[in-house]
C-alpha cells in the first residue's frame, strides 16, 4: 500500500471513473494501491458521493450553533422517558444510554464553556477599560524631570 503518498492526478482521474462505473471499493483500492480508508477520505475531499456499503462513516457533522441546555435536557428527558417502556430490547436499551449519558456530559461541558466565555468577556472588558485608562493618564503625565540634587 501507498499510506501517506500524494494522489496523481491521472490516480484521481482514475478514481472518479471507476466511481462512474459503479466499482466496488475494494476493487478501486485494489487498483489504486490505496486503502478503502484512503479512497473514502479522497473521495469526500473530492466532493464524490461513494456507495461505501459495509463501511462505518465515522465523520461527524459538527453543527452550526451548540443546542442550548434546553435543548439537551429535552434530549435527556426524551431518552429517560423511553427507556421505561416496557419491551425495549437491549440494543434499544444501550443506546438510550449512551443518549442519556452523552446529554448528561454535553450540559456539563456547555456550562464550564459558558462560563469560559463569561470570564473572557470580562477580561477583554477590563483590558479595554485598563487600555482607556492608560491613554487618558498619559497625555496629562509627562516625564517630570527629577528633583533631587546631583552631587
Amino acid at each position: 500500500m501507498t499510506k501517506g503518498k500524494h494522489w496523481t492526478t491521472q490516480e484521481e482521474t482514475e478514481l472518479k471513473t471507476l466511481i462512474e462505473t459503479n466499482t466496488k471499493l475494494e476493487e478501486i483500492a485494489a487498483k489504486l494501491g490505496k486503502t478503502p480508508g484512503a479512497i473514502i477520505i479522497k473521495c469526500k475531499r473530492l466532493g464524490i458521493k461513494l456507495q461505501t456499503k459495509g463501511y462505518t462513516n465515522s465523520s461527524i457533522t459538527l453543527p452550526r450553533e451548540l443546542p442550548s441546555v434546553e435543548e439537551t435536557l429535552k434530549m435527556l428527558a426524551g431518552a429517560l422517558k423511553t427507556a421505561v417502556q416496557p419491551g425495549l430490547n437491549r440494543t434499544e436499551v444501550q443506546r438510550l444510554q449512551v443518549v442519556a449519558t452523552l446529554a448528561k456530559s454535553y450540559k456539563e461541558v456547555l456550562a464550564d464553556y459558558i462560563g469560559y466565555r463569561e470570564i473572557e468577556a470580562k477580561l477583554a472588558e477590563m483590558e479595554e477599560q485598563n487600555a482607556r485608562l492608560l491613554r487618558e493618564r498619559s497625555p496629562n503625565s509627562s516625564p517630570q524631570p527629577d528633583s533631587t540634587p546631583v552631587a
